[in-house]
């Protein structure tokens, strides 16, 4: 009798050990799944963390390529000004060129007209020159050709 009831609490001892082993053994395992769950959790929050930053510099880089285009749209604005400029420049250039040019030709006429050797004719072209010279200072003056 009494050996039975000793067995059976040696049976009911081991049976507490084997349950609070299992106990333990099902701590662990708690424990490991927190820990890798909280490994997997600090990986996800550095790869968000890595593609923000990702995120973030192709912002950055998109911004420096748009300044960039601004900068060269405005540098060939500024370059086809200038050009404008030196187109204009050269147009007048050439238009003072072609009004001296016309000065020339009229003074070699008026020279022609005066080294003709006929004293009358001498004349005439003096007082026609006089003529057109009053008329050009009475255009000048803003009159007209009768006053």
């Amino acid at each position: 009798e009494r050996a039975g009831a000793r067995a059976r609490e040696s049976e009911r001892a081991r049976a507490q050990e084997r349950a609070s082993g299992r106990a333990q053994e099902r701590e662990r395992a708690r424990v490991r799944a927190q820990e890798r769950a909280s490994g997997r959790a600090r990986k996800r929050e550095r790869a968000g963390a890595r593609a923000r930053e990702r995120e973030s510099a192709r912002e950055r880089e998109s911004a420096r390529e748009k300044e960039s285009a601004r900068e060269r749209e405005r540098e060939r604005e500024q370059e086809s000004r200038r050009a404008r400029e030196r187109e204009r420049e050269q147009a007048s250039e050439r238009e003072s060129m072609r009004a001296h040019e016309r000065e020339r030709e009229r003074t070699r006429v008026r020279e022609r007209e005066t080294t003709r050797t006929c004293k009358r004719a001498r004349e005439r072209a003096r007082k026609r020159e006089n003529a057109r010279a009053r008329a050009r200072e009475r255009e000048r003056a803003g009159m007209c050709a009768h006053e």
